[in-house]
């Protein structure tokens, strides 16, 4: 038997990377999905392949396009992780039309289009697992997340149709809700620069629940998973 493929759909710095080294040590094939087409570490002496892919997720035929080519350099996806979005942040008079449908289009269209594409071959083969990283935003909107937080909020809600369809015929959806600042180069100079380390949270650690989810029996799955660091107030 084969490895299993995962396709990382927003890879890049910080968590898109830790999903890759996560689910590359646990000795998936990978399938590295971005605007940019930056990858990892190439194909290795023991035949486990990683690629990667230049994809717009909030451009649907871009993105199915991406996903053929996978299928014929690859061959099947056996896990999605959904982790694409536009981080259109700003108040009503800060965010303009285009912005808000920019953000929609890349957290929930581009949800739709990979589970449109996917789901069917999954059903087919009666398994299969979707995972979308979420955040705090899907539950709850704020002054600065006019954009965000509608689009977080339609995946969200997305996912959960998604799990109740497809969940029966072996496909496994799930949405981690990330509730807190990630770890990262960027976050730590630009959106929270004077605070101690343990406010963050590990990219690598949030990756692992990921990897947790795809492995859970099917008697005992979970559709929302909320990850938040111990002194997050919620």
């Amino acid at each position: 038997m084969g490895r299993e493929l995962c396709a990382i759909i927003g890879f890049g710095p910080g968590l898109g990377t830790a999903y890759a080294e996560v689910f590359r040590d646990a000795g998936y094939n990978l399938a590295l999905l971005s605007r940019s087409g930056a990858g990892l570490d190439a194909d290795d002496a023991s035949g486990q392949r990683i690629k990667a892919f230049t994809a717009n997720a909030g451009d649907p035929e871009n993105l199915k396009k991406a996903l053929r080519l996978i299928e014929a350099e690859l061959g099947q996806i056996d896990v999605v992780i959904y982790n694409a979005d536009l981080a259109q942040f700003g108040s009503l008079e800060e965010v303009s039309e285009l912005g808000f449908e920019e953000s929609w289009r890349v957290g929930a269209l581009g949800l739709f289009t990979t589970a449109k594409y996917l789901g069917p071959k999954m059903v087919e083969r009666g398994l299969g697992t979707i995972i979308v990283s979420g955040a705090t935003a899907a539950l709850r909107g704020n002054v600065w997340t006019t954009a965000f937080a509608p689009s977080k909020g339609a995946q969200r809600i997305l996912a959960n149709a998604l799990a109740k369809q497809l969940g029966p015929k072996g496909v496994h959806v799930s949405y981690i809700v990330i509730d807190g600042v990630i770890d990262t180069e960027d976050t730590r100079t630009n959106f929270a620069p004077n605070e101690p380390d343990e406010f963050f949270m590990k990219p690598q650690r949030i990756a692992e629940a990921a990897l947790m989810l795809v492995r859970q029996d099917k008697s005992a799955w979970t559709f929302e998973l909320d990850l938040r660091p111990f002194g997050e107030k919620w």
